[in-house]
């Protein structure tokens, strides 16, 4: 059974009607809010992949992917995709989109491997994007300006809520803060990682930890991140390395941290082989996706993730995703919910 976080004297703000109506406006308006900020048209993405292609992302790195044999095919394998970090990179250069412009998608996963809690579900539903940019923008300044355009569509989205439902009010403060993992971990050194998100975003109400995936001085990573999409060994400012981050927001129902977004600026070749090299999987060299990246047939690109059912958890201060998104729990997780007013669809 997954852990069930309890907040203090919980009660929705909003029925189930309500609730169903502000997910569909928050999802619309973010979304065409999200695709004029970065100049991305939306693209029809795929459900599974082809084993063994390398066009799946890994995430971590030790996550099972869902798979199933395709009858038509020969049994050949197909595998529920994860998040869409690669393919949308095979796209930018299939649709021939130029410096500047982009792509976003409805992405739709199983994660089978999850923990399941209020905020991780089996299903994983996010808005997935990806930019077109130049060597010169491959650097930590383009990077934060991004997150600024990107944290300025929720903010809008928070005030859209506030128009239709009064009695949730904005929380969210104007500006996003900028921490690297090691800066972040010299701060407070004696906590976990998850630990030092939750102090420094309950400070400052949204931040940006940047570095994720590369080791810091205690020979830790902040977290583990697969070695060929993010670039995170590329130094970026005051010598740290990494050109990506995760986006976090303090939950005031749940009184933590939650990450509404993985970004980053993608790995060139140079990246690629020596991330592949630390982590020792230079095999992955000889798949499909690696190969068209090394032969250069792919362009230079940023792009994340943004997980949908997060979003509107946090700005229609639910305390359970499963309040926003239909899944599947453990009984003795929804009996509980349900015992402190949490009623999971």
């Amino acid at each position: 059974m997954g852990k069930l976080i309890r907040p203090k004297n919980y009660q929705s703000l909003l029925d189930l009607k309500q609730t169903e109506l502000g997910i569909k406006k928050i999802k619309d308006f973010f979304q065409m809010n999200l695709s004029s900020e970065l100049r991305l048209r939306r693209v029809t993405a795929p459900l599974f992949v082809l084993q063994g292609t390398g066009i799946n992302d890994d995430l971590s790195g030790v996550e099972r992917s869902v798979k199933f044999p395709i009858k038509d095919m020969g049994d050949a394998t197909a595998e529920v995709v994860h998040s869409l970090a690669k393919w949308k990179r095979l796209i930018l250069a299939k649709y021939e989109i130029g410096e500047g412009f982009g792509i976003y998608t409805d992405m739709n996963a199983i994660r089978a491997d999850e923990e399941l809690d209020n905020l991780h579900s089996l299903y994983v539903d996010q808005w997935d994007w990806e930019l077109t940019i130049t060597a010169a923008d491959r650097n930590i300044d383009f990077l934060k300006d991004i997150v600024r355009r990107i944290y300025a569509v929720i903010l809008r989205t928070e005030y859209l809520v506030y128009e239709m439902y009064p009695q949730i009010k904005p929380i969210l403060p104007t500006e996003i803060h900028f921490i690297h993992a090691e800066d972040l971990l010299q701060l407070y050194p004696t906590l976990s990682p998850k630990e030092r998100e939750d102090k420094i975003t309950e400070k400052y109400g949204a931040v940006f930890i940047m570095g994720i995936g590369a080791q810091l001085s205690n020979g830790e990573a902040h977290d583990l991140r697969a070695p060929d999409y993010d670039d995170w060994t590329t130094p970026s400012e005051n010598g740290h390395k990494g050109l990506n981050g995760d986006i976090l927001i303090w939950n005031s129902v749940l009184e933590r941290s939650v990450e509404l977004s993985s970004m980053g600026i993608r790995v060139d070749k140079e990246a690629l082989l020596h991330q592949l090299a630390l982590v020792g999987k230079e095999d992955r060299k000889k798949l499909y996706f690696h190969q068209c990246l090394l032969n250069d047939e792919l362009p230079l690109s940023i792009g994340g993730g943004i997980g949908q059912s997060r979003i509107c958890m946090s700005l229609l201060r639910k305390a359970h995703i499963g309040e926003i998104q239909a899944s599947i729990w453990d009984p003795s997780m929804v009996a509980e919910a349900k015992k402190i007013g949490i009623n999971l669809i």
